[in-house]
């Protein structure tokens, strides 16, 4: 087994897309930061598949926004529909950005491109190396590290950022609380090859009286489908897909396979602090919210890039409190995603006939003012707010 380093500047807790986003940053600025996985290797799965304009711009910092675009699938419009209907129709195309779409990558491509920057870079990640507990203490933290076998190591940091997960070993161990709570209904995500006749550069979400489902295409010829359940099975087959959508769309898809399913039960939670002493959080670790919108991996990333800079600086010389910047920052954008979300999913979920109608009504509505169009499409590519 391979004996890690005593002391470092960082150790970087969780190999995902937050983790290596900011592993790649620091490595590219000259540091040399120690990630740490507890997983034997990198995910397969396809998880989080959206990727939106904002991150292409920040991660252009570390030269994978081009690799990102070459292997995923550009969708440049959103629509609402219900049944035959379109309720409102979003059009990426004049968002003021060099990435005026929304890029289509599964998670675990996203993965393997930022880690072979990382690596490229001169940087390895550590597997599968599990943190059992995280002590703070004058000039940094000492990280308890269970390596291959569960053989015991402790790393001696200046920083240790917990990019690990909803479940956070560092958050817990640092005492940080996770404010927030749990959806009643099932999430299913499921990744299929079909026939389907609407257009391949559209995502689509559907409103009905069973739930919402929400069709995207993915590369390969695949699609993503994404739907909320009062109970879902364990097992998401082509059956239940094929049945899912002729419930709850207009209808015409022949699903031929499931390459890939997922069920899980989801929260709304932000951390009650970004930093605590020489402790930092970033991605899940820091926040967990509705799939709507594809924001999740997104804001993840864009909290490790700009973490990112704020530790270069102090490692530079800086002084310590520039890392207090990091959460006046991103913990109200986080804490804005949340709101959001959870306002789309609760709109998506009404039950009542006089609610889902008035639902509709006012998308309608919406769909026909362009300002408004305009300022939901700033908000789901995650850019700032255009002025007037």
């Amino acid at each position: 087994m391979r004996m890690l380093p005593k002391n470092v500047d960082v150790v970087v807790v969780g190999a995902g897309p937050s983790g290596l986003a900011l592993a790649a940053t620091l490595r590219q600025a000259g540091a040399d930061p120690l990630v740490l996985e507890q997983a034997a290797e990198g995910a397969g799965t396809s998880r989080a598949a959206v990727v939106h304009a904002r991150t292409l711009e920040v991660l252009e910092q570390i030269d994978v926004s081009s690799r990102m675009i070459a292997a995923g699938r550009i969708v440049p419009i959103f629509t609402v529909r219900s049944g035959d209907r379109v309720l409102l129709r979003l059009d990426f195309g004049d968002l003021p950005t060099a990435y005026p779409y929304t890029l289509m990558l599964p998670q675990s491509r996203t993965e393997a491109i930022l880690a072979e920057r990382f690596e490229q870079l001169g940087g390895e990640v550590q597997r599968p190396y599990a943190v059992t507990g995280v002590t703070s203490g004058p000039g940094g933290a000492a990280v308890a590290v269970a390596g291959p076998g569960g053989r015991q190591q402790t790393v001696h940091a200046r920083y240790v950022v917990g990019a690990d997960g909803m479940h956070s070993a560092v958050r817990e161990a640092a005492g940080i609380g996770f404010t927030g709570g749990r959806y009643e209904q099932s999430f299913v995500l499921a990744d299929v090859r079909m026939d389907w006749p609407l257009p391949d550069r559209e995502v689509q979400l559907y409103f009905s009286p069973a739930g919402f489902v929400v069709v995207a295409p993915l590369p390969g010829g695949h699609h993503r489908i994404v739907a909320t359940m009062d109970e879902a099975p364990e097992q998401i087959d082509r059956a239940d897909v094929q049945t899912l959508l002729g419930e709850r769309t207009s209808g015409g898809a022949d699903v031929h396979e499931v390459a890939w399913s997922s069920r899980f039960r989801v929260h709304h939670r932000v951390a009650d602090a970004y930093r605590r002493g020489p402790v930092l959080l970033v991605g899940d670790a820091a926040h967990v919210h509705s799939p709507a919108g594809g924001q999740g991996m997104n804001t993840g990333i864009q909290d490790a890039i700009d973490l990112g800079g704020a530790l270069q600086a102090v490692l530079a010389g800086a002084p310590d409190a520039a890392l207090d910047g990091y959460e006046e920052r991103r913990r109200p954008v986080a804490q804005r995603v949340v709101a959001l979300t959870d306002r789309a999913t609760r709109m998506s979920t009404l039950s009542g006939v006089v609610e889902r109608a008035a639902r509709e009504v006012a998308l309608s509505l919406m769909g026909r003012i362009p300002v408004v169009q305009h300022r939901l499409a700033f908000q789901l590519a995650e850019l700032a707010a255009p002025a007037g």
